[in-house]
Order: C-alpha cells, then sequence, then structure tokens
C-alpha cells in the first residue's frame, strides 16, 4: 500500500519525531518560519511567510476569530486527580466537557455516569447528566455550580496533549485573528499568521474576511465524526465570498474551522448567505466542498477525521501525494508544527 492511499483510510505511521514537542518560538524560529507546503501545479517547499506569493490578486482569504479559551481545570472524583476539558456552551446554560487523567489520557468510560460529581480545583464541582453524543461516551453534557468560565479564568490553562510535554502559557496558543473567546482548543491553522504577513497579503491584493467557529475538544477516538460547532457568517464576509467567486478569485479558508463554517453557509447553488448557530455538517467524499477553493492547514494525525474535510476540498490524490511528501521530507505535525496550502485541482 502506498504511502498516499495510507492517508487516506486514516492508518499511516507517523513516526515519533513528527510530533511537534514545542513551539516554534523555542525551536528559534518566528510564528511565520514555520515550513509550507503549497500544493498546485506540483507541490512546492516554502515557508510560511511566502505565503502571499503562491496566491493570486483577487484571492479571498477567510480566517476564524475564535479565541482559545483556557479550557482544561483540574479537578477530582473523590481522591482521584482528573483534568476537565470544557468544550462548549449549550443553549441552556449546561456544558459539553471532556474527562482526562492527570496524565492527559482518555478517562475510561466505565469510570463515568450520570451524577458522577466532580470537584474542580476552585471548590465549584461539576455534576454529569448525560452523553452528550450516544452512543459514544467521551463527552458529557453537565451542570456546573459555578460559570466554568470564572473557573477557567482563575485556574484553567490551554488544552494539551501528551505530544507535548511541556506547559506553555496561554500566550502560545494565540492567533492574529483571535478575538471572540469561545474556542476549546486554538484555530491552529492560523498560527502561523502574523501582523506583518497579513498586512503583505493585503498589499499584494489578497483580501482577508472573518467567520468565526467556535472549535470543541479534538476528535481523538478513530472514526469519530466532528461534533457539532457554534459558528457565525457575518453578512459581510458572504458578500465577499460571493463577489470574490463572481470575478474570478479563489476562496481560500484558513483551516478546517473555516471550511466547515463556510460549507455551512452556502447552498447548493454555491452561494453563501450569512448564517449562525450550530453545524453538524460533515464533510468528505460524498459531501465535497461547494465554496471553498483552497484551504491553509496543519497535519493531522491518523486517524483524524479532518482528513476527510481535507478530502472535501482538495481531492483524494492531492491531499495523499501532499501527505506522502510530507512524511517523506520531514514536516511537523500537530499545532505546533508545520503547514500546508492544498488548493482544488483546476
Amino acid at each position: 500500500m502506498s504511502t498516499g492511499v495510507a492517508v487516506l483510510d486514516r492508518s499511516f505511521s507517523l513516526p515519533p519525531q513528527r510530533h511537534a514537542t514545542t513551539p516554534p518560538e523555542a525551536r528559534g524560529l518566528a510564528r511565520d518560519e514555520v515550513r509550507l507546503l503549497v500544493a498546485q501545479d506540483g507541490i512546492v517547499h516554502a515557508r510560511f511567510r511566502e505565503l502571499p506569493g503562491h496566491l493570486r490578486a483577487g484571492d479571498l482569504v477567510v480566517v476564524n476569530n475564535s479565541a482559545v479559551m483556557t479550557a482544561a481545570v483540574d479537578a477530582r472524583l473523590g481522591e482521584l486527580p482528573l483534568t476537565v476539558h470544557f468544550s462548549t456552551w449549550l443553549d441552556d446554560g449546561r456544558w459539553v466537557v471532556e474527562i482526562r487523567s492527570a496524565e492527559r489520557a482518555p478517562f475510561p468510560d466505565d469510570g463515568l455516569d450520570a451524577g458522577t460529581e466532580l470537584l474542580l480545583a476552585d471548590g465549584s464541582s461539576v455534576v454529569l447528566a448525560r452523553p452528550w453524543l450516544p452512543p459514544a461516551r467521551r463527552l458529557w453534557v453537565a451542570r456546573t455550580t459555578v460559570d466554568p468560565r470564572v473557573s477557567m479564568a482563575s485556574h484553567g490553562r490551554p488544552i494539551t496533549y501528551s505530544y507535548v510535554p511541556q506547559r506553555w502559557s496561554a500566550d502560545y496558543y494565540t492567533t492574529v485573528f483571535g478575538r471572540l473567546p469561545g474556542s476549546a482548543e486554538m484555530p491552529s491553522a492560523a498560527r502561523p499568521f502574523t501582523d506583518r504577513l497579513v498586512l503583505d497579503l493585503l498589499t499584494s491584493g489578497i483580501a482577508v474576511a472573518p467567520v468565526t467557529l467556535h472549535t470543541g475538544v479534538s476528535s481523538p477516538e478513530t472514526g469519530e465524526p466532528p461534533s457539532p460547532e457554534r459558528f457565525v457568517v457575518p453578512a459581510a464576509t458572504a458578500r465577499q465570498v460571493d463577489a470574490t467567486k463572481a470575478a474570478g478569485g479563489r476562496v481560500v479558508a484558513v483551516g478546517t474551522t473555516v471550511t466547515r463554517a463556510l460549507e455551512s453557509a452556502t447552498d447548493r447553488q454555491g452561494s453563501t448567505h450569512a448564517r449562525s448557530g450550530w453545524t453538524d455538517l460533515v464533510l468528505g467524499v460524498d459531501r465535497p466542498a461547494r465554496v471553498v477553493d483552497g484551504l491553509i492547514t496543519g497535519w493531522h494525525a491518523p486517524g483524524a477525521s479532518h482528513l476527510d474535510l481535507l478530502v472535501a476540498v482538495a481531492g483524494p490524490e492531492i491531499v495523499g501525494e501532499s501527505y506522502a511528501a510530507a512524511l517523506e521530507t520531514g514536516y511537523l505535525w500537530h499545532e505546533f508544527g508545520d503547514s500546508a496550502l492544498l488548493m482544488r485541482p483546476v
């Protein structure tokens, strides 16, 4: 089986040395100096700050203005130390949470049930009500005695996983576009952008427009679909998307979050509308992208549902070839890693 085919069935092997275990800044790089694989008319290896040279005047780059919360809070179940990941808030005031061990591993399903109470570090509590997306039991709807945002502000930290052994301050989990707190995890495709790079895009005739999608916690279980997420596509952005397409420009989404938001607001005819609420859209071979022509993204781990979304935009050949090239040439994975620009074949 070729590496490219293995990527598409999610079974590729990621060597341990390909995990980005520290931010680029700790490796002596500026944010926009991470590597950028460009897949359009073949594969080119570049640096992220060279992005404007791989786009065209008249293109539109759409970004996510959601900012990350310090959504990991220490807790106890009796005497057992745990971590609660606050994923998103529901319309009735309850929250969706994920419970992890103190070592950041998923907590066993049989250790949790409706009525389980966890005591947070600030003395408030979380009481599990029911699984959010049954039959899966990884995410739970929970009641809280205090607004979790208060607990996050006083005792929270960014959500991290075992491939990042050291804790880094919240500053390392920000993006230049983040304005509206609400994401459980950083919309990390935008991390390499800097103020200077945004200015370079604008002076190159490439427009930038925002949407909002508040990310939930990642889906680490193989085959688990993306969870529903809150989103807003403003009317001004919808008009800009339609105008770009009408003028022959390309719509380039910064991340899977932006892609999901835009496609959730685009009708079967390819027209984008102002829209807000919840999206449970799952993109893939059976539901390809209608409006997004290209995607700026990080590198996703084996088993990630995000791989289907990449295929929905760029197609299986480009995604497979890009992942094979990244594996062969030493790209780094995850939120502190390298990037790709994947364009839909013409």
